[in-house]
């Protein structure tokens, strides 16, 4: 373990380089928090905020401090492995993803379905099906904009992600801004061009194997993760429990709604 300038900072080493790893807290369980697409760890610890125990966060490839990919010869299975080497040394037994967080757990669920207690699936955007659509499009402007390196129109494009009801929020305002300076840092931009036309799992019927409680939880008007995908994997994972949140946002106008499910479903013995 490597320190890094953030007194609880680590780098931990995956398959295919080292990755930037928090850890807070103590005790059992301990669930580790996979971000999504041009996510981070910061936006990935409010979900922990009701979440008994040790709870650990870890930047993928092109995000934060971990490791960037030297070439596009990748997917979610390396995805997978990526997060199965933090989770097996960090000894963590219960996980939650978001987005591409959530098809990073599906990958590695599809290979060992026995590998974590409790899993949480937060917004996934695709399980075996390539989307074309413009949600999917939009990354590539995105990379675009990460690549040229400057934050302003990042922020403006994050911005534009957001449901309507909340972009004139003066928090929602600031937190664009902080994540578009920290994107422009990063080599997110090979990610955001990598991952749209990849998907988790080549068949979704090995998910009937998985048989530890998984929680997803989706949000109705979100063309980047459409509810139907949320409810489909309702159909298909054998112990599951399906929420489909009104518009406004997970994290912003059910926050607390979020962070109450999400704390009750890891926390549970």
């Amino acid at each position: 373990m490597v320190s890094l300038s953030g007194p609880r900072t680590s780098l931990l080493a995956a398959p295919g380089g080292d990755l930037e790893v928090l850890t807070t807290g103590k005790g059992d369980p301990h669930s580790l928090f996979v971000h999504g697409l041009a996510g981070s760890i910061s936006t990935t610890r409010p979900y922990a905020s009701a979440v008994r125990g040790t709870c650990s966060f870890v930047h993928q490839r092109g995000h934060g401090r971990s490791f960037t990919p030297a070439t596009e010869d990748w997917g979610y299975a390396e995805l997978a492995a990526d997060v199965r080497a933090v989770a097996d040394q960090l000894g963590a037994d219960r996980a939650l993803g978001v987005s591409m967080g959530a098809g990073a757990l599906l990958a590695l669920l599809a290979e060992d379905p026995d590998r974590f207690e409790r899993v949480v699936l937060v917004l996934p955007a695709l399980i075996d099906r390539p989307r074309g659509d413009e949600a999917m499009r939009r990354l590539g402007s995105l990379a675009a904009r990460v690549e040229a390196g400057d934050p302003g129109p990042v922020a403006r494009h994050l911005l534009g992600e957001q449901p309507a009801a909340v972009r004139t929020d003066p928090r929602v305002v600031a937190w664009c801004r902080e994540q578009a300076e920290h994107l422009v840092t990063t080599g997110v931009a090979g990610v955001l061009r990598v991952l749209p036309d990849r998907v988790p799992v080549i068949d979704r019927s090995v998910l009937a194997r998985v048989t530890c409680p998984v929680l997803v939880v989706g949000q109705e008007d979100d063309d980047l993760h459409p509810a139907p995908v949320a409810r489909e994997l309702g159909e298909v994972l054998s112990s599951v429990t399906v929420r489909i949140l009104p518009p406004g946002g997970i994290m912003w106008e059910h926050r607390r709604a979020t962070r109450e499910l999400v704390g009750e479903f890891l926390s549970a013995p």
